[in-house]
């Protein structure tokens, strides 16, 4: 893409920002017409964002106005202290909506190091960009983040100019073509992992862990990955979409069916989702599998875990709790058992807060917790960096949203690496539960190969 001078400046100043220890920030919105949200991130040499959830909400940003980072076991408590001096003192001048966020996300486990394929990713990390694009059911936002408002002012000018001459609509393409895939996992390793699982949950060690593969797809060229993104947004309608791009590393992304947590004030939203089956080819055929899920000793008990689990983790940050019925979710190639809980928070809570009491749930770790992550380590033979850990977005008043980064894959030059993971219980078999993992990779994989 042809970028002018100004946008060069502008680019390469992201690399001089210091981390969250800096001048409170300053930012001016604007309405705009509609615009092309892939036009807007379709760049790879500097920061780079993508949000969207289920209900509408579409938020793109490029460029670093501040950068927040922790690593080690106090990484949450670190982030939420950069974050306050970060925030304290930001001048907004637009719309709720509209306002400055920090987005970014946390890796599975806290000693997670940043290399290959999850160079520049840290244990945990989010930026402020400088250029924000947010569109909602009412109206389409452009927010411009500085250090001062005349700097502000000047970026928002120069990004209204920029986004005049950009595309309303941008075609999704095809995908580039799978060459070959390499897999982290064989078959009988697969086995013997489940096996050992098994045994141990047999000693009583264990109730569940969740056990997981990554799959190396090589490419028979380039992904665009924010191209990728919008087929899965039109074939999974109802799930999160993400965008992380580091401009010294890969771009983790996906199309994540489960929320972690949404607070808004005192007001928490998240779900219990576990228990997967795959979708009929009939609608006699889809309803047999959903019943089969319901009755299932086996599912019912894993969901039951998650959901217990949550209620659990939740309850000391609660002046009240609700735990809603279950139901089924269905995405496009895939169902599960999902059951939403809310809860009122008992006092003035960060967002991270209720992350950090949340992750990992159940449904991407185990029960109990700490030999969930034992038997993980000791079974899993890739690193599972960023994928199944929380990634969302937080803003000054300490709310936010977070998914869980499943269905999701970082992508590097022309390889992208998948992943995706099962449920083991007491009654689980190796070969259900390895066919339960082909099935998620499906979603993303299918979208890379042009056939």
């Amino acid at each position: 893409m042809d970028r002018s001078s100004g946008e060069r400046r502008l680019a390469s100043e992201s690399g001089s920002l210091p981390d969250a220890d800096a001048t409170p920030l300053v930012s001016a919105s604007r309405e705009l017409e509609d615009v092309s949200f892939g036009a807007v991130i379709d760049a790879d040499d500097e920061s780079r964002v993508l949000w969207s959830t289920p209900d509408g909400l579409e938020i793109v940003g490029r460029g670093v106005a501040a950068r927040l980072t922790a690593d080690g076991i106090e990484r949450f408590n670190r982030l939420r202290a950069r974050a306050n001096r970060i925030f304290d003192g930001l001048e907004h001048d637009g719309p709720r909506v509209a306002r400055p966020r920090a987005f970014g996300g946390l890796s599975f486990h806290d000693g997670h190091e940043p290399t290959p394929p999850w160079s520049g990713f840290r244990a945990a990390e989010f930026v402020v960009p400088r250029v924000l694009v947010v569109r909602s059911d009412a109206d389409t936002w452009l927010t411009a983040v500085a250090s001062d408002p005349e700097t502000a002012a000047d970026r928002l000018e120069r990004w209204t100019d920029r986004l005049r001459g950009l595309p309303t609509m941008r075609p999704s393409g095809d995908g580039p073509g799978v060459e070959s895939t390499r897999r982290t996992t064989s078959r009988e390793d697969w086995t013997a992992q489940v096996e050992t699982a098994l045994e141990r949950i047999g000693r009583g060690e264990l109730t569940k862990v969740v056990l997981a593969q990554a799959l190396s797809v090589d490419l028979e060229g380039p992904v665009d990955v924010p191209e990728t993104l919008e087929r899965l947004r039109r074939r999974y309608p109802n799930c999160y979409r993400f965008l992380i791009g580091r401009d010294d590393g890969g771009t983790f992304f996906g199309a994540p069916p489960e929320r972690l947590v949404a607070k808004r004030g005192d007001r928490v939203e998240t779900e219990a989702l576990a228990g997967s089956v795959p979708r009929g080819e009939t609608p006699e055929a889809d309803r047999a599998y959903a019943d089969e899920m319901r009755d299932s000793e086996k599912f019912q008990r894993e969901h039951g875990l998650v959901a217990d689990a949550i209620r659990e983790q939740l309850a000391p940050l609660a002046s009240d709790l609700t735990i809603d019925e279950q139901t089924i979710r269905r995405l496009a190639n895939i169902q599960h058992l999902q059951t939403p809980i809310e809860a009122t928070l008992g006092g003035d809570r960060h967002v991270l807060e209720i992350v950090e009491a949340l992750h990992p749930t159940p449904a991407v770790g185990g029960v109990p917790p700490a030999a969930a992550w034992e038997t993980i380590r000791d079974a899993e033979t890739f690193d599972r960096g960023w994928y199944a850990a929380p990634i969302g977005w937080f803003d000054a008043a300490g709310d936010g949203e977070f998914a869980v980064g499943l269905r999701s894959g970082i992508a590097t030059d022309r390889t992208v690496t998948l992943f995706a993971g099962s449920g083991i219980v007491a009654d689980s078999d190796p070969d259900e539960e390895w066919e339960e993992v082909q099935l998620k990779f499906r979603p993303i994989l299918d979208e890379l190969d042009d056939r």
